[in-house]
């Protein structure tokens, strides 16, 4: 069980807001997730598969991050995890994300090869090599015991996520 130690304002806030919560007079029930994955529509913003499959199909070569990892989460597992909390009346702090830890890289190889898609076309970076807004931990993950036992949560694997993901694009 990992201690809380924000390295970014944004992680700060996340925190603040959880203590107020937990504060709260009435029944509550947090849910944390990390990089959520799936099919959105009219945001602009991709995910790590659709931006993977897509720039390898167009045949550009992509810059992906092997120093850092995360516990991908199917956009479908999140719903459904907060479901289970409802459902249950859950009280607490809740992880939801999928099971598997991996780097981008590693991501991004299973995307190519679901896709069977140019690996070659798939650079190695490190973290320092991208300017990002807030400062990422090198390790964001995690353990879902809690959920998997009390709410009964089931998160799909990130290779069943990919294939998920997938046919929904597929249809729009």
């Amino acid at each position: 069980r990992g201690a809380s130690n924000p390295i970014s304002f944004y992680g700060e806030t996340k925190l603040m807001a959880e203590e107020i919560v937990k504060k709260a007079r009435c029944k509550w029930a947090i849910l944390r997730t990390v990089l959520v994955y799936g099919v959105v529509h009219d945001y602009g913003r991709t995910n790590i598969v659709l931006w993977v499959r897509d720039s390898l199909r167009a045949g550009k070569v992509i810059k992906v991050v092997t120093d850092q990892f995360r516990t991908p989460t199917l956009a479908e597992d999140l719903a459904m995890g907060c479901w289970l909390a409802v459902e249950r009346d859950a009280e607490g702090v809740y992880n939801i994300s999928g099971k598997e830890m991996y780097t981008p890289y590693d991501m991004a190889m299973l995307v190519a090869d679901y896709f069977d898609l140019d690996k070659s076309l798939i650079d190695k970076a490190d973290g320092s090599t991208f300017s990002q807004p807030a400062k990422r931990p090198p390790r964001t993950g995690f353990i879902i015991t809690k959920a998997e036992r009390e709410l009964g949560y089931r998160p799909h694997t990130f290779e069943e996520g990919i294939a998920m993901v997938a046919e929904q694009a597929d249809m729009y």
